[in-house]
């Protein structure tokens, strides 16, 4: 067995919409959500963040994409408002990094509008960008340069809607558009609908008054849209109705013939008169309404009223579209909500609609709801095709899940969220469905969802919950559940186990399927265990959830055995791999084992099945209650506990001791786990870290980081290659196991190493210095560069250079001539050590030597360029060849660092020339005064 030393960050499930505005791109391939102050885009597909988009720290209060898909507008609570270019990837180029780009804005607008703008819209030309403000005032502005175009004043507060009408030409081609007539339609909370004409004289368009005013609603308007030829209004608001105006009518009765309406369509907005066509009452708070384009289109003739259909959402949770001329309900998506439901659920939020996506495209609606998750049906099918969850709050347990027998790898996660709904995700996808459906006729929990638990062979999943009850989940045999497309459908509640009188805080399935093979898994499957905070534990039998999907409802379980097991709440429990023992983790410092007796029952002997438990040891050293306890995946010999007092005990079921005490968590231990053939521990914390940790040298061998919360949650895969932790900042992390591809990495790395290693001796063995200096910058290697500069500056100071080298500057004309000709990069490279060698007294004679070289033969651009070179080849980590941690070197740097060492240099060297004066003077001194004794000495002599 490999020991695990390196794991990688794959794919993260993080926040996706906190709160703000959605948007959806025309071909349904992008989707655009507010996460705090930021916009981020996401891939539908594939689930994976492509961009960020730069906010200003204020919250998003509106946001809209032109029709050309090329820019986003976003306005925030600052009363700025943002453009940005939308990065233009195909499917295949989106980053499989969790990390992703964060986009700059184009253009900043400051003050754009005195009071927030709580709704905004482009043309369908992409030229015009209108938006609306809480004082009423609305304002248009040119796209492309940034300026007002027009201001529109005279609503009675809010301006709560906004739509472009830019009729089509239908005589002509379809895309052709009427550049003669562009209006722009408002809704504000005086109940009016006024139509402004944006192609009037251009001295009309800063105060200009609206053309019509549309009075018809009892309340609030919240959703405007035209049709594409430019003459039908929906408009839908808080007063529970839909209104249908004909903008081009020239008679006010609204049975006028189809011709004559014909003939209206032709005429303008100032000649014709805006009548309403029909009311239809649609008996829910509308937030969100429009026209839903026909399957077949004819260019040729305009939107016909008989044919009309338009979608509502508001209050009731769903979708709803209409036939526009009988007013009748064609078709529902999603599951509506009951009268008063919001107040019978305790956790449940608000799945009140606020907005609804229309994409003609791929023909889809996509409605945002209150609680932040965003579903996509297919309006042929009616299916949800796609749901995304804005915010999962704290992630409270999870569990890696099978959706059949015949997969071989876990391709799900199911999530307890601080929620009464489980969720569970598509791994490749991100595709979430929820547990159990909105539309089943399956009964779910009714409280926060708080442990889980599964078997790595089986697509079998329970839950314990507030509610003080847990349920068996399974998949329905009938369903398909091939790329989780119909998980709705997929999964259903087969076995219900009440009987405790708190709240159900730990759960743990038997290990072991029994039975013939021809039964499914679910019938094969003994028993299950629940700990509770009314501090017992209770053994459920199995045998009798159904043999084949149930829809009437769930079978209530049978409690075997039930027992106080603790004087304070169960926090974990787990079962051993053979089924034999039981053992139970308490806030009482406890840990208790149970040797477990279970005997299935008999139809031939009317029997019932039967079981027990009884206690065999406790295990006992933690400071503080226990959080987690676990077996080994095949032995039944020892266990391992988590604790709040920061530590991990490993035990022996022997004779109950503590074999070894594992510290290194700053915080409470709340999971942890075997991996590695009980070679190795996962744990996580309170802290924000997972570490993997070697039991035989009690070391912990690397730490994971990616979270800034409790991680509450921790997981493995069947073949131990996946870790999945969740956290309580919201975001779960999937960790892959890459040790065996670091390893290959660092020999590759190592044999490189040494083979450019060999290279250099050549190198330096032919005098190809060249090659040797550039090799030495390439290894990242400066003691073997400056090791080459002093011996040839050392080779000029003792005189033993050839007469070629005897007027170079370093020592060697060819070492002159390399600097002289070095690439850009590798003379910002070589700079970068001149100054760190600089800095020493030791090593500055050389730098010194090797700076006067670069300033003799290079130019002041060649050195400017080589920095500007250097900035723009993305290289962060450059200067790591002398000082690390160093993000980004530039020029001024470079001097700034070079300028006062060589100031302290050029003082030391010339206060020693100094010096040397007086030696020069005493022995001066010295020579004369031997030189006078001397000649004392001759004279007397003489």
């Amino acid at each position: 067995m490999v020991i695990k030393t390196s794991f990688k960050k794959t794919r993260v499930i993080e926040p996706l919409h906190t709160s703000g505005p959605v948007a959806v791109t025309s071909d349904g391939t992008r989707l655009f959500t507010c996460i705090d102050t930021e916009v981020r885009m996401t891939g539908v597909v594939n689930g994976r963040g492509i961009c960020r988009f730069e906010g200003d720290s204020s919250s998003i209060t509106s946001m809209t994409l032109a029709p050309s898909l090329t820019h986003i507008v976003i306005f925030y609570s600052s009363l700025f408002f943002r453009t940005f270019e939308i990065p233009q990837l195909p499917e295949t180029q989106i980053p499989d990094e969790p990390e992703i780009q964060l986009i700059e804005p184009t253009r900043i607008v400051p003050k754009c509008h005195d009071a927030p703008v709580h709704v905004c819209r482009i043309d369908p030309s992409s030229t015009l960008l209108a938006s609306g403000a809480a004082d009423g005032v609305v304002k248009v502005w040119d796209l492309q340069r940034g300026y007002l175009t027009h201001l529109f004043r005279g609503h009675g507060g809010i301006v709560s809607a906004l739509a472009f009408n830019h009729p089509r030409e239908t005589s002509k081609s379809p895309e052709a558009l009427n550049d003669e007539t562009l209006q722009l339609i408002t809704g504000s909370v005086d109940n009016r609908i006024r139509l402004f004409d944006l192609t009037a004289p251009t001295s009309q368009k800063a105060h200009a008054s609206a053309t019509a005013v549309l009075d018809g609603h009892m309340s609030v308007p919240r959703g405007l849209d035209v049709s594409p030829d430019g003459r039908w209004l929906v408009s839908g608001g808080r007063d529970s109705v839909v209104l249908i105006w004909d903008l081009y009518s020239e008679s006010n009765d609204k049975h006028v013939s189809e011709t004559s309406k014909d003939k209206a369509l032709r005429g303008s907005a100032n000649n014709g008169q805006a009548t309403l066509v029909t009311t239809i009452p649609v008996f829910e708070r509308i937030e969100a309404v429009g026209f839903i384009l026909p399957e077949t289109p004819v260019p040729s003739s305009p939107f016909h009223l008989g044919k009309m259909k338009f979608f509502t959402g508001g209050e009731k949770g769903c979708i709803r579209v209409w036939n526009a001329r009988e007013g009748g309900v064609i078709a529902t998506y999603g599951q509506e909500l009951s009268a008063g439901s919001n107040s019978e659920s305790k956790s449940d939020e608000s799945r009140e609609i606020v907005d609804v996506l229309y994409t003609p495209q791929t023909a889809t609606l996509t409605s945002v709801h209150a609680d932040q998750n965003i579903l996509t049906f297919s309006i042929e099918s009616g299916a949800l095709t796609r749901r995304h969850v804005g915010f999962n709050d704290e992630i409270i347990d999870c569990r890696l899940l099978r959706l059949s027998e015949s997969t071989n790898s876990e391709t799900h996660v199911a999530l307890a969220t601080n929620s009464s709904l489980i969720k569970v995700y598509n791994r490749d996808t991100l595709d979430v469905r929820l547990l159990p459906s909105l539309d089943s006729t399956s009964a779910g929990h009714s409280d926060v969802v708080l442990c889980l638990d599964s078997i790595p062979s089986a697509p079998v999943l329970v839950s314990g919950s507030k509610d003080r009850t847990a349920r068996v989940w399974t998949t329905k045999t009938s369903a398909s559940s091939e790329g989780g497309s119909n998980m709705d459908a997929g999964w259903v509640c087969v076995g219900l186990a009440e009987g405790h009188t708190e709240s159900v805080g730990a759960i743990a399935l038997a290990r072991r399927l029994h039975g013939v093979t021809t039964l499914p898994v679910i019938n094969r499957i003994p028993f299950m265990f629940t700990g509770s905070q009314d501090r017992t534990l209770k053994m459920w039998d199995l045998s009798v959830l159904p043999k084949s999907d149930s829809e009437s409802g769930p079978v209530h379980l049978k409690s075997l055995w039930t027992n106080k097991a603790h004087d304070k709440d169960i926090n974990a429990l787990d079962i051993s791999y053979n089924d034999r023992f039981l053992a139970t983790a308490s806030q009482d410092k406890i840990v208790s084992i149970y040797e477990i007796t279970h005997h299935p029952g008999s139809s031939a002997r009317k029997e019932g099945a039967r079981g027990s438990a009884r206690v065999v040891g406790v295990c006992k050293g933690h400071k503080r209650g226990v959080w987690d306890v676990k077996f080994p995946r095949t032995s039944d010999k020892m266990l391992v506990t988590a604790s709040g007092d920061k530590t991990i005990k490993l035990w022996n079921l022997g004779d109950f001791t503590c074999l070894k005490t594992l510290e290194g968590h700053t915080n409470t231990v709340l999971r942890v786990n075997f991996i590695s053939d009980n070679l190795q521990l996962i744990s996580s914390s309170s802290d924000g870290l997972v570490k993997i940790w070697n039991v035989r040298d009690e070391e912990c061998v690397t730490s994971l980081d990616n979270h800034e919360g409790k991680v509450w949650a921790l997981t493995i895969s069947q073949d131990e290659s996946t870790i999945v932790s969740g956290a309580a900042d919201s975001v779960v992390t999937f960790w892959e196991d890459c040790t065996e591809e670091v390893e290959l990495q660092k020999a590759e790395e190592r044999e490189q190493v040494a083979i450019k290693e060999q290279d250099y001796m050549n190198f330096l063995a032919l005098k190809d210095y060249r090659s040797a200096i550039l090799l030495a910058l390439s290894m990242n290697q400066p003691g073997r560069l400056f090791n080459l500069f002093k011996t040839l500056s050392g080779r000029t100071s003792l005189g033993t250079v050839s007469p070629e080298d005897e007027n170079s500057i370093t020592g060697s004309a060819a070492v002159d001539t390399i600097i002289q000709t070095l690439p850009p990069i590798e003379l910002a490279r070589l700079l970068i050590l001149v100054r760190d060698w600089n800095a020493n007294a030791k090593s500055s004679v050389v730098a010194q030597t090797v700076l006067y070289a670069v300033l003799k033969l290079k130019s002041s651009e060649d050195i400017a360029k080589a920095f500007n070179v250097l900035s723009e080849s993305r290289i962060t980590d450059v200067d790591s060849l002398a000082t690390k941690n160093t993000p980004k070197v530039t020029l001024k740097g470079i001097i700034d660092g070079l300028v006062p060492y060589t100031e302290r240099h050029f003082a030391r060297t010339d206060q020693l020339v100094q010096d040397s004066y007086v030696i020069d003077f005493i022995l001066g001194e010295m020579d004369i005064g031997l030189l006078v004794d001397d000649t004392l000495q001759l004279d007397v002599a003489a």
